[in-house]
């Protein structure tokens, strides 16, 4: 569905499983900081409202969304983790830098949740213009975080 269509921060709280003994990585780009910090903001809160206890939630950087790929691999190693998140920013330039970037991240999640034990959840942007990020980081369409927090708590119970 569109995220036009759909405000990213809007669930049925009841269809929630309780994520007091879960545990989660996040994995956040350091590009774009106002929009990855945005995101994982909106991640923590959800996950909190939720039942995940502070010291359950373990956040790592990363300089930019390429390197989201190897950070989530390393958290999916460390065994103690429910989930791992990724979050980042990718904004359409004037090169195809955008596409090598958002494919990359795209088949390098896919390829960890096709092989690793736990969920790894998508929460790249990938947008055209920096007003379609602020839109999806807390603005007019709620927050990729939110999504990304309910999905790894839905995923992390399967």
């Amino acid at each position: 569905m569109a995220t036009t269509l759909h405000n990213l921060s809007d669930y049925d709280f009841s269809k929630v499983p309780d994520a007091s003994n879960m545990c989660f990585g996040i994995v956040v780009s350091e590009w774009n900081p106002e929009i990855t910090g945005a995101l994982l903001d909106g991640t923590v809160k959800t996950l909190e409202k939720h039942g995940t206890i502070p010291e359950n939630i373990h956040i790592k950087t990363v300089p930019g969304s390429f390197e989201l790929v190897y950070g989530a691999q390393q958290m999916c190693k460390n065994d103690g983790f429910d989930a791992v998140i990724i979050l980042g920013c990718v904004i359409r330039g004037e090169t195809p830098h955008f596409d090598y970037i958002c494919e990359g991240v795209t088949h390098g999640i896919s390829y960890l949740n096709a092989n690793q034990n736990i969920p790894v959840v998508f929460g790249l942007l990938t947008t055209n213009d920096l007003q379609q990020a602020k839109d999806r980081s807390g603005g007019r369409l709620g927050n990729k975080g939110d999504e990304c927090a309910i999905v790894a708590i839905k995923m992390a119970k399967y």
